[in-house]
């Protein structure tokens, strides 16, 4: 399943299409942010009823109306197989950080040493760069504290660097969840682009 945002591209160029056809792109642009809204709103308040999912979705759709977010121009590809390889080992590293920062919390003992790693990713995509970063910061005892996006690097603030197995076990885990997230998003193109790159 291939998922283009054709709002970067020569449709959206002003005067190239009518108001009747841009209200058409709002409105289903602002489906997906009804739904999420109707769903928080309903947690918020702790009762499914209609009136709920009505006056979230509403208050989803007038957030994306008011506050709309910039177009990304980037083609995604969703890849079943990857994807949950990447779901799977991202599940499981936050639970093993978690018991590994637990456990240093409860344990007496020296305090850890923490550090900076400087981490280049392969690609400079704002979606994939940011999604790495985000993914990267969820996982206890590791923060991302920078991000160059023009060059695609991260640095990241690790609370026990030597228990993580020093800076380049980080960087090289780093760029490990890098590579699942593009094999599960990634378009064909932009692969094929990275490989020959790398082959470089």
């Amino acid at each position: 399943m291939t998922v283009t945002d054709r709002r970067a591209g020569p449709e959206a160029a002003p005067g190239t299409e009518g108001p009747r056809r841009r209200w058409v792109r709002r409105i289903a642009a602002m489906r997906p942010t009804a739904v999420v809204g109707a769903v928080l709103w309903v947690l918020l308040w702790g009762d499914l009823s209609w009136a709920n999912v009505l006056s979230g979705a509403l208050l989803g759709a007038l957030v994306a109306l008011v506050l709309p977010l910039p177009a990304v121009g980037t083609t995604t590809t969703v890849r079943i197989g990857p994807l949950l390889r990447l779901v799977g080992r991202f599940f499981s590293d936050l639970v093993l950080a978690s018991f590994q920062v637990a456990w240093r919390a409860v344990t007496p003992g020296p305090t850890p040493r923490g550090g900076l790693v400087a981490v280049q990713l392969r690609t400079t995509s704002d979606l994939f760069v940011a999604t790495t970063a985000g993914l990267s910061s969820m996982v206890p005892g590791t923060v991302v504290v920078d991000m160059d996006r023009h060059r695609g690097t991260l640095r990241l603030h690790v609370l026990d660097l030597e228990g993580s197995g020093g800076a380049d076990a980080v960087r090289r885990a780093t760029q490990e969840l890098e590579e699942r997230l593009l094999l599960a998003f990634a378009s064909d193109t932009e692969l094929a682009r990275l490989t020959s790159e790398g082959n470089r």
